[in-house]
């Protein structure tokens, strides 16, 4: 059991709230029982629906490093836990011809920790974020399936490197492909989804509180209207926050087609989405 600095899932969610991140009752209790339990959280739903930021908060709130780990295609355990600084080796080789020290080529001076070896090594004084892991294959999923189960590696030059105390650990997954039955059994499961309107308001009123309540609500209205359209890539709510932004920062009050059209490239990334919702701006900026 993991020894936390917070007694329920109640003071949790409050001291996300107090870091700017207001978390539901189901993600505050998923996020506890994570901590508590020394289990990795999988937190799956659509981009820009605030995964990442529940390891960059939790990293914050317990004064932990945040250890990153982004995922893409072709990723590598060697890429993902550590390599050699072959460069220095070759300066280390030509001094050792010269007649200067010989130096120990493969050990610690020249090993460059990648972000698995740094977790395991920071143990609980680490967030490990294991970032959007269904951009990675198969092959590498099952290598971290084993990182994951004992937080140890054996380097074959050094020895056997273990967490004395597990980190925190956040993975996510934008559902791109589904993630084996075999890693999500390790893990805690949590899906978030887009907010409640009243939800993303406060949202953008607690992240960008220049933005007027009145325009903060009529956009979120908005975004909801257009996440139910036929659009490519559904906005997430750091989306919502950014057209809320760039309207306040244009001096508008009030949600406008003209300021609504000018703006739009701050909510949606896609040249047929954007003609989509200009040719349908009034049914997205409907009043009710």
């Amino acid at each position: 059991m993991g020894a936390l600095p917070f007694e329920s899932v109640e003071e949790l969610q409050a001291v996300l709230g107090r870091h700017a991140y207001l978390a539901d009752r189901g993600l505050a209790t998923a996020v506890w029982l994570s901590l508590a339990l020394n289990k990795p959280l999988l937190l799956e739903g659509e981009a820009g629906v605030g995964k990442t930021e529940v390891a960059k908060v939790l990293s914050a709130l317990l004064d932990r490093s945040l250890v990153r780990l982004q995922c893409y295609e072709g990723i590598d355990a060697s890429q993902a836990l550590y390599e050699w600084d072959y460069s220095r080796q070759l300066i280390a080789v030509r001094a050792a011809q010269l007649g200067e020290h010989e130096a120990d080529l493969f050990g610690p001076d020249f090993l460059v920790e990648r972000p698995l070896l740094a977790a395991i090594r920071a143990g609980s004084r680490a967030v490990l974020l294991i970032d959007e892991l269904d951009r990675a294959d198969d092959e590498f999923e099952a290598f971290l399936l084993e990182v994951l189960s004992e937080f140890a590696v054996t380097i074959p030059e050094i020895g056997r490197v273990a967490a004395e105390q597990p980190p925190a650990v956040i993975i996510t997954s934008n559902r791109t492909r589904e993630l084996h039955d075999a890693l999500k059994r390790r893990c805690l499961y949590h899906w978030i989804d887009h907010p409640s309107i009243d939800r993303e308001v406060q949202i953008v009123r607690v992240r960008a509180p220049e933005v007027p309540e009145v325009l903060a609500r009529q956009v979120a209205r908005a975004v909801a209207r257009l996440r139910a359209m036929d659009v490519a890539k559904r906005p997430g709510v750091a989306e919502t926050i950014d057209w809320s932004q760039a309207l306040a920062f244009l001096g508008a009050e009030q949600l406008e087609p003209d300021a609504a059209s000018a703006t739009l490239g701050a909510l949606l990334k896609d040249h047929e989405d954007l003609e989509l919702v200009r040719a349908k701006l009034d049914e997205v900026l409907e009043s009710e």
